[in-house]
């Protein structure tokens, strides 16, 4: 099975400025995914509104199966604001956890309440797909619901972290599960796409699952590269 990570930044084309579809698209099937998260995707406010449904979409032009928004925020005038993941594999259900804000708030930077999306796959495949928050306590408080979320049997992580491998809030997850690029691409940075400086997004995998390889190709879509992995359940 082959994943990816991809924090589209609403599909906004980084070289173009502009929201393009299929330059995000394009490589989601360049690289043979069969599962892809999703970061920083748009949908509906409510029904009835004109606003697309980026997962949909993505999903739509990708010719995957199944697909699944899981909404942060409601941003007013631009539209609910979350995770995505769209999968070749059918997705049996899939829900959105709200990951708790700070309170009280203990640093000076920008606060956004984030979501954990959780989906169950046929064949008992459990895929979560985060973005963490900028400060430290709201990384701290994502990392304790994904504790929460995880199983120790075919789990796949995956998403936007907002921290550099050396960050120590990242040892309980390494704890319980493999990073995939270890061995592959630990020190191939993600951000920005352009000159890539560090690395910020993740796969990790419960420890009955092989990983066979990791990339992180040298493509341009957003302003985040892709991360992808190959990887292999264990019977």
């Amino acid at each position: 099975m082959k994943i990816m990570t991809f924090n589209t930044q609403h599909c906004l084309n980084f070289l173009e400025q502009k929201i393009d579809y299929q330059i995000m698209a394009d490589i989601i099937l360049s690289e043979g995914a069969d599962i892809c998260g999703l970061n920083e995707m748009y949908s509906h406010r409510v029904e009835g509104d004109d606003l697309p449904n980026q997962t949909k979409i993505l999903s739509d032009l990708c010719t995957f199966q199944s697909c699944y928004f899981a909404k942060a925020i409601c941003l007013p005038g631009e539209g609910s604001y979350g995770n995505g993941f769209i999968s070749k594999i059918p997705i049996e259900s899939a829900e959105t956890i709200i990951i708790p804000d700070p309170n009280p708030k203990k640093y000076q930077g920008y606060y956004e309440t984030r979501c954990l999306l959780k989906a169950k796959l046929t064949g008992g495949i459990t895929v979560l797909v985060c973005h963490f928050g900028l400060n430290p306590d709201e990384q701290e408080n994502a990392v304790k619901t994904i504790l929460e979320n995880i199983t120790d049997e075919k789990c796949i992580l995956m998403g936007d972290f907002n921290v550099t491998p050396d960050n120590p809030v990242l040892k309980p997850i390494k704890e319980r599960m493999k990073d995939a690029s270890v061995g592959f691409c630990e020190n191939t940075p993600t951000f920005p796409s352009d000159n890539p400086k560090i690395k910020i997004d993740y796969i990790f995998v419960s420890k009955d699952i092989e990983v066979i390889s990791a990339e992180i190709p040298n493509k341009i879509a957003s302003d985040h590269r892709v991360h992808t992995a190959k990887i292999k359940l264990v019977e």
